[in-house]
């Protein structure tokens, strides 16, 4: 199993509207960062767990756990000239774009904000931290137990 972090500004879309969808599932679109697609439609495999982070929010932190549940996909947004993420050099034949779906596992008792992930020592190689624009980022089995620690898990 390989663990991860995805970001999702609350506004929109929040865990807790992961937690109210159907099934508490719902697929990780929209993403148009190569090394975020990379990661989609390469590194993300099934039972996968991953950090649900709420990115621009005041504080920004993670909030809870969700699972991949379905591995990389093309993503049917790209293709959609309605859609605000459309991708008019993307091709059904030869996609570009991917996404996952995610599943909600558990919100985290205490959420664990951007601040204390910074001020904290063992997490100063973290990628959220050393790469963090990309929408969904690695993170190490140590990383992983650390912050759900932090997190009340």
């Amino acid at each position: 199993m390989r663990y991860w972090l995805i970001k999702s500004e609350p506004d929109v879309f929040s865990f807790d509207d992961l937690q109210r969808a159907p099934q508490q599932t719902t697929c990780w679109d929209s993403v148009r960062n190569t090394g975020a697609r990379n990661f989609l439609r390469d590194g993300m495999k099934r039972g996968d767990r991953c950090f649900y982070y709420h990115s621009n929010a005041d504080p920004s932190a993670i909030v809870g756990i969700c699972e991949v549940v379905r591995e990389g996909y093309p993503d049917h947004t790209a293709f959609d000239s309605t859609h605000p993420y459309f991708d008019a050099d993307s091709d059904p034949a030869t996609p570009t774009w991917y996404m996952v779906d995610v599943k909600a596992v558990q919100s985290l008792p205490r959420p664990v904000t951007l601040p204390a992930i910074k001020a904290d020592p063992a997490l100063a190689e973290m990628a959220l931290i050393k790469v963090g624009r990309l929408s969904v980022v690695p993170v190490t089995a140590a990383e992983w137990q650390h912050l759900c620690a932090l997190g009340g898990v």
